[in-house]
């Protein structure tokens, strides 16, 4: 085994190492004694705040929209389990996708870039799942009862650091260690009844049950012109097997094909997260050939205007924006996007003329109403700016963020005792407690104590306490 492949192996067992890690760390004793579901969704949601809070999920709502529906589709031809599923998208450029218990699937950007087809996605989607139902995960951690912590924090500490730069240990906030040994892996057990399952699943949904096949095989390509194992394979190992075994399922249970895609959003989707990566020559080219190919694909335009902004050629982008604009103008993403760009490009008016449109066409868009917001900020429309954040904020609570831009603005516009208040919040949203503290006091010196924003300061100043 090559460096560079002996290198991506560790990297690729970082899944289920992390998994293993926390049942032992969050439940003292596990090793004694059986992994409950009351386990699996404590071990699941754990993981997922961790990744979450460290920024690793992807927060773009049209993307997590795509994939939450999708998985819905598989999940109403599945059986019936006993948690609620959460679909989310890894930043990562690596090609992986895993499932932790609880109900939590997880595919990474470069494995959804790398899919031909809404199906091929669908499919893995469907492995993921019967991943889960089937418990498949929970048996590998029972299974690892006799392994130590230190032994196993040293494993995920090393194959963090092995991420690539996108998931090192100190991103998630682990310290540096020396792995030794481990030894799991789903069985060709595991992987045959998630593919048996999975298939049925996706043709249930009504996808063509192919797609898992050609999945793996585009994998398989894929391995042959990269430096690396892809993750993917590491994390699901007997790929030669399943795709006999997949093939041996076609040509006895499965003879009928079925849809390749359904929403149709597939290609926005996949610009989108390509974007989110580096930015290469070869890239663009690629979306420029594609653009060549099919001048009139609204898509295609798009994602080589999402490329070409992101690599600061402004003015090109623009004029695709424009092309793609023309050929759908009701297309409220379109808008919003070139929005984006016109207000960097210093063209306030212009951009706030598209994201209003924007806005008035989804005003429940979160997107839509920050850029709005943002470009009245630029132009120095306070009260406007203000308004449109304070509508944000009643949209997305968790947004603290949005305390800071209103808490600026209230300051402005001369409402200093409001901006004071804001800033407490927003200080205490980051602990922060001596700043919070401040603000706080000085709100107070607005405010009456016996009217209802004095006692609601002072209700804030008593939690900072706990603090």
């Amino acid at each position: 085994m090559t460096a560079n492949r002996l290198h991506a192996f560790k990297r690729g067992l970082w899944p289920i190492l992390f998994l293993t890690l926390l049942v032992f760390a969050s439940q003292p004793g596990a090793a004694s004694g059986a992994f409950t579901l009351a386990d699996e969704k404590k071990l699941g949601k754990e993981f997922y705040d961790k990744l979450n809070q460290n920024g690793v999920i992807v927060q773009d709502e049209r993307i997590g929209l795509y994939i939450r529906n999708l998985g819905s589709e598989i999940l109403a031809h599945s059986q019936p389990a006993p948690f609620d599923f959460t679909f989310s998208v890894i930043d990562s450029s690596a090609v992986n996708a895993f499932a932790t218990p609880g109900g939590y699937i997880y595919v990474n950007r470069g494995l959804v870039n790398l899919v031909k087809t809404e199906s091929e996605l669908a499919g893995v989607l469907a492995h993921e799942i019967a991943h889960v139902n089937r418990r498949h995960i929970a048996e590998l951690i029972a299974r690892s009862k006799k392994i130590s912590i230190a032994t196993l924090a040293a494993i995920l500490a090393s194959a963090f650091l092995g991420g690539g730069g996108e998931l090192s240990a100190a991103a998630v906030g682990f310290s540096m260690a020396t792995a030794t040994h481990l030894n799991l892996k789903y069985s060709r057990e595991h992987e045959e009844e998630a593919d048996r399952l999975g298939m049925a699943y996706l043709a249930g949904a009504g996808y063509n049950p192919r797609s898992m096949l050609d999945f793996l095989k585009s994998m398989r390509r894929y391995e042959f012109y990269s430096s690396n194992i892809p993750s993917y394979f590491l994390t699901h190992p007997g790929t030669d097997e399943r795709i006999r075994y997949l093939d041996g399922l076609l040509l006895t249970t499965y003879r009928h094909e079925g849809l390749e895609d359904r929403h149709g959003q597939l290609k926005r989707v996949k610009s989108a997260l390509a974007a989110r990566g580096r930015i290469s020559d070869s890239l663009i080219r690629q979306y420029r050939d594609d653009v060549k190919e099919h001048p009139r694909d609204v898509d295609a335009l798009f994602g080589l205007a999402l490329l070409l902004d992101r690599a600061g050629q402004t003015n090109e982008a623009l004029a695709s924006f424009r092309q793609a604009l023309t050929l759908a103008p009701a297309d409220q993403e379109i808008r919003l996007q070139m929005g984006r760009t016109l207000l960097k490009a210093g063209q306030i008016e212009s951009s706030i003329a598209l994201l209003r449109t924007a806005h008035e066409q989804n005003p429940a868009d979160p997107s839509a109403l920050e850029s709005l917001a943002e470009a009245y900020d630029t132009q120095g429309s306070f009260a406007e700016a203000l308004s449109l954040y304070r509508e944000l904020s009643r949209l997305q609570p968790a947004n603290v963020d949005v305390l800071h831009r209103m808490a600026m603005n209230c300051g402005r516009l001369g409402q200093h005792g409001e901006s004071h208040l804001l800033f407490g919040r927003y200080f205490k949203s980051k602990n922060r407690v001596d700043s919070a503290e401040y603000h706080y006091r000085q709100a107070l010196r607005y405010y009456p104590p016996e009217s209802d924003r004095g006692r609601e300061i002072q209700r804030e100043l008593e939690s900072l306490k706990a603090l």
